[in-house]
């Protein structure tokens, strides 16, 4: 049996089969949390009233005799002087063992006798009370003796804990501890104030995760998500002992593994050039890479740290030689010129030149991180004798990692540009490769932004691309839109000074971008001028005209506009390779797709933009935020929720106050239609604030208005939303705004209750419809059941209730079909059942039906307390006072 580490599921697993058995062998590799589960375990067990008896036996004890049992009598019997200790009522011959056992007295020849051993073993525990628990961390380390006695005690429970199963325990029920899942990861990260970004690097294993985060914490400055992370002593010992025992067979076919671009069992075969499929299944076993079922399929390393400490830990020849192997064996040619120059140091020309011709072919295939390594080993390849061909190749590599996010390749690149060049037009664009690698965290480059704004001061083109990623900078991260206008604007200036098309064309389209934000009616115009130039991208699809156009549409609900223009823009992107560029466009693509109700398509951009966020290792802020509204719109309102607080993190560590705001939007939306009022005021006034503080004027680029005024006036402070309101309606009457004006109407509906509630909701309800957003018109029509039941007028909310289910179901949207099928039940529900919520109608139906208390909490994913909380409750509200009067006023189908 397995289970995730430290989750409730393990938990609730451990205890089912301790109970069953009396015993329990809990097992997984060192810092998988074993520990922490037996804690939690007996921490319980002694809540309940049972003696809990702890052992930890010492590696350096295992042969000596009774080691463990003599820690164990320590606990049984602490006062071994005449009194009223246990001790002194056992049989002399028993006590006398276990006395010898204890060192007390000196053994006799032989050793003490093993049947008063375990006899007066036995008697101390029953006088210690009844079905005691004997907790035995790291059991391997147990000597012989303690452990014939430790397993033949009647009426103990024993719980062990070991990275693998000591012959003493065979027979015994195991459950195996896996990775932790990484929300659990991160959230363990985020709560010791650790960066939750790098749970990956663990493979889920916690104590591995918290060293490398606490060595993170102790860096002078946070490292970029594509730096290489600190590889703490006692995390790589960690990894190293699990390597350890492998055969030096299975470590050779590792290293390949872990040296290639992308390992399958058939290319590591090929390398080999013989069957590996024993080192592969030992390697599994073992729990050093995930089993890969098809020949074809990528093997995984379980841990980053892993894959790192092996490398590392492996010689120079070694390596080589796995390199010149798959040099031989790789069907790619740009693959194979990597790892022919990885398999030796070489300063040869033409070997230089192939590296180079590499480059370019996986550029030309959009594979810039790839180009990027080859341009950097070309670079690095080439005779002294042409320092002109070094320098154009470091800045080539410079250049890639900046379109590819490779923060560590575009450092090391332009260093070397910088220590070899003295040119500025080689110079800056090098150190904006930098700026463009660092992605989201700009926050970090001010002294890269300095440097090359010195650099370029004579030069007007390049201070325009300088200029141009200081307005990205101050509106990103410094969360400066005004700022950012004038940054952009010198931009724009400049280039256009410059004869520069393709920079007046970037710049121009940051500044219609901060346009639109401030509220200026100019956006549209500068846009217009923007798109006017057809210019090349100068960093990215992101930042060209034609996006920002599809953004513009999507803010003005011309959903299926901005669609076409997104799936157009896409392939361009997966051909560019811009990893950022792709992530953004399936964002894209998912938000436009939820606000059309389009869910299931939503939800399969969302995990694409994830997916990808997390192979190149990006921010991952945006992606969670997307993943939170997708989830909210065609998942489930847990997730979503879920996904809201991960970016939220994510994005309040890189200091990206954009997104930090749009994924408080999320989370206080869920917030809000779940009925956590006062939780969503707290999470949308954030969003308030940082809008405000953002300067950001219109209200349609972030809709958190109409959910902040809805929130204020569930929470009781109608007088607030009102003002909100006011303040906000003006800004929503410029033409393209009819969806954020029919949201706010429906959030003053709220606020004023009573009988005007109800035509101003049916009128956001149809404007609603007009639009086609269909999910807005579902949920103004769930409110309108609500206001209509409110006037007794049931059948009227019925009706309403009945069309939104009509909608959700058209949309395929999941959490809210729910809510509306919540709804109907309660509309529906006998007099009494009517007050119950929908997690104790969900109870009431399962208790009914014959479950018990431990398979609802299972079912529920709740805790059995959390169970017993509830039926008190339901109980109390249905007025009966047991589970068979619960089952006949409530009878299942």
């Amino acid at each position: 049996m397995t289970a995730d580490s430290g989750t409730a599921a393990a938990l609730a697993q451990a205890e089912l089969q301790l109970d069953l058995h009396g015993s329990l062998l809990v097992a997984g590799p060192a810092g998988i949390g074993k520990s922490a589960l037996l804690d939690r375990i007996a921490h319980r067990a002694a809540a309940a009233g049972a003696t809990v008896l702890r052992l930890a036996p010492h590696p350096a004890d295992r042969h000596v005799p009774y080691a463990a049992l003599a820690d164990l009598l320590q606990l049984l019997d602490p006062h071994p002087a005449p009194g009223p200790s246990a001790g002194h009522l056992l049989p002399g011959p028993q006590r006398a063992a276990l006395d010898a056992v204890a060192r007390r007295i000196a053994a006799p020849p032989g050793g003490p006798d093993p049947l008063a051993v375990r006899l007066g073993t036995t008697a101390l525990l029953r006088a210690a009370g009844p079905r005691p628990l004997l907790v035995l961390d790291d059991a391997p380390h147990t000597d012989p003796a303690s452990a014939a006695v430790l397993t033949a005690l009647p009426g103990a429970r024993l719980l062990a804990a070991g990275a693998h199963t000591p012959a003493f325990l065979d027979g015994a029920p195991v459950l195996t501890l896996g990775p932790a899942a990484p929300e659990e990861t991160a959230a363990l990260l985020a709560a010791q104030g650790l960066p939750s970004r790098i749970h990956r690097a663990g493979g889920g294993n916690p104590r591995m995760t918290l060293e490398i985060g606490r060595a993170v914490a102790a860096l002078p400055r946070p490292p970029h998500p594509l730096d290489e992370l600190p590889l703490p002593e006692p995390v790589a010992a960690m990894a190293l002992r699990r390597l350890a025992p492998l055969p030096p067979q299975v470590t050779a076919v590792l290293l390949t593994a872990a040296l290639a671009d992308r390992p399958t069992p058939a290319l590591l075969r090929r390398a080999a050039a013989r069957d590996v499929e024993e080192e592969l299944a030992a390697a599994a076993l073992a729990g050093i890479t995930h089993s890969a079922e098809r020949v074809d399929e990528e093997l995984r390393f379980t841990a980053d740290v892993l894959r790192t400490a092996l490398v590392r830990d492996s010689t120079w020849a070694d390596r080589c030689a796995a390199h010149r192997a798959l040099g031989r064996t790789v069907t790619d040619p740009v693959e194979a010129a990597r790892h022919r120059a990885l398999a030796c140091d070489d300063i040869d020309a033409a070997l230089a030149a192939g590296l180079e011709a590499a480059a370019a072919a996986a550029r030309a295939r959009g594979e810039r991180g790839k180009a990027a390594e080859l341009a950097l080993l070309a670079a690095r390849r080439t005779p002294p004798t042409a320092p002109a061909d070094a320098v154009r190749r470091f800045g080539a590599a410079a250049a890639d990692a900046g379109r590819a996010g490779r923060l560590d390749l575009a450092r090391r690149a332009a260093a070397e540009v910088l220590e070899h060049s003295g040119d500025p037009g080689e110079r800056v664009p090098a150190l904006l490769a930098v700026i463009d690698a660092s992605g989201q965290a700009l926050d970090e480059m001010d002294e890269v932004f300095a440097r090359a704004a010195a650099e370029a001061a004579a030069a007007p083109r390049l201070l325009a691309a300088v200029e141009l990623r200081l307005a990205w900078k101050a509106n990103l991260c410094d969360g400066d839109p005004v700022r950012a206008l004038g940054a952009a604007t010198r931009a724009a200036a400049l280039a256009e000074r410059a004869g520069a098309e393709d920079d007046a064309a970037a710049a121009l389209t940051m500044r219609a971008r901060l346009e639109r934000l401030l509220g200026d009616p100019a956006a549209g115009a500068t846009l217009a001028r923007a798109l006017a130039r057809h210019p090349a991208p100068v960093a990215g699809l992101r930042n060209t005209p034609e996006f920002l156009r599809t953004r513009h549409q999507f803010f003005d609900d011309e959903l299926d506009e901005a669609r076409s223009g997104l799936l157009a823009l896409l392939p361009r992107a997966e051909r560019s390779g811009d990893a950022e560029d792709q992530v953004e466009i399936l964002r894209s693509l998912a938000e436009t797709e939820a606000r059309a109700g389009r869910c299931p398509a939503a939800l399969r951009y969302a995990e694409r933009a994830r997916a990808l966020t997390a192979a190149a290792d990006a921010s991952p802020g945006p992606a969670w935020y997307t993943a939170a509204l997708a989830e909210a719109a065609g998942g489930t309102f847990a997730r979503a929720e879920a996904c809201a607080r991960r970016g939220a993190r994510a994005s309040e560590e890189e200091h990206d106050v954009v997104f930090l705001a749009r994924s408080l939007h999320a989370l206080g939306t869920v917030l809000l239609v779940t009925g956590r009022a006062g939780e969503a005021v707290d999470a949308l006034t954030r969003v308030r604030d940082l809008e405000r503080d953002q300067r950001v004027a219109d209200p349609s680029v972030l809709r958190w208005h109409d959910d902040l005024a809805e929130a204020l006036a569930a929470a009781g402070r109608p007088r607030e939303a009102l003002a909100l309101l006011d303040a906000t309606e003006p800004a929503a009457r410029t033409p393209g705004r009819g969806g954020v004006g029919a949201a706010l109407q429906r959030a003053r509906a709220v606020a004023l209750g009573g009988e005007r509630a109800v035509p101003l909701l049916e009128a956001s309800a149809a404007a609603f419809a007009g639009a086609g957003l269909r999910l807005e018109e579902g949920r103004t029509l769930w409110l309108l059941a609500r206001a209509r039941l409110r006037q007794r007028r049931r059948a009227g909310a019925r009706a309403a209730l009945t069309e939104a289910a009509g909608l959700f179901a058209a949309c395929r949207a999941a959490p809210w079909q729910g809510l509306v099928a919540d709804a109907l039940a309660r509309l529906d529900a006998r007099p009494g059942e009517a007050a119950l919520t929908a997690a104790e109608s969900r109870l009431a139906a399962l208790v009914a039906a014959g479950t018990s208390n431990r398979e609802a909490a299972a079912r529920l994913y709740v805790s059995a307390k959390t169970v017993e909380t509830m039926l008190t409750r339901i109980y109390r509200k249905l007025g009966v006072t047991s589970r068979a009067q619960l089952a006949a006023l409530r009878p299942t189908p």
